[in-house]
């Protein structure tokens, strides 16, 4: 028989794990993703001259606010108290990458954390520079790495297509 769906309990209704036997250990998780846009945008916020301010800066601490507050948007997620969040950023040709790192020690891992801060700082990035490029795409969110946990250590299989 296959592997059982988690967050499907006998009766086909959703429910949230129960990790309370789980041992705790240390985790980390990397997540990534990029906004690609126009010379112009991507010059105006390297240069710090958007139109609403510090772009980056404001995208960052969207990413950790949003880290933060994870199960309070998606369901089945347990609400963590993080050890850690980092928030990076780095300027590729037509586009802004962004990291985030989500660390913690704890009996669940923090994947869904580092996701939706990448996430989250990539639409506060998307907010912040819309009056320079209307047509910023988001896009190549994804699970990076993952450390600790039952699983054990976790690294995405990054082709020439992938981070550049």
């Amino acid at each position: 028989m296959g592997k059982s769906l988690t967050h499907i309990d006998s009766e086909g209704s959703a429910r949230m794990v129960d990790v309370g036997a789980k041992a705790e250990t240390q985790r980390v998780a990397v997540a990534s993703g990029r906004i690609t846009m126009t010379a112009e945008a991507l010059a105006a916020i390297r240069a710090g001259d958007a139109p609403k301010g510090d772009v980056l800066g404001t995208a960052r601490i969207a990413g950790i606010m949003a880290a933060k507050k994870t199960s309070d948007l998606i369901p089945m997620c347990h609400p963590l108290m993080i050890d850690a969040v980092n928030v990076d950023f780095t300027f590729e040709d037509d586009a802004i990458r962004a990291t985030a790192t989500a660390a913690l020690t704890g009996k669940t891992g923090v994947e869904m954390e580092a996701i939706t801060g990448v996430s989250v700082a990539l639409l506060t990035i998307y907010d912040m520079a819309k009056a320079l490029d209307k047509g910023m795409v988001i896009g190549e969110i994804r699970l990076i790495e993952k450390r600790g946990g039952k699983s054990g250590h976790w690294k995405a299989d990054l082709g020439k297509a992938d981070l550049g």
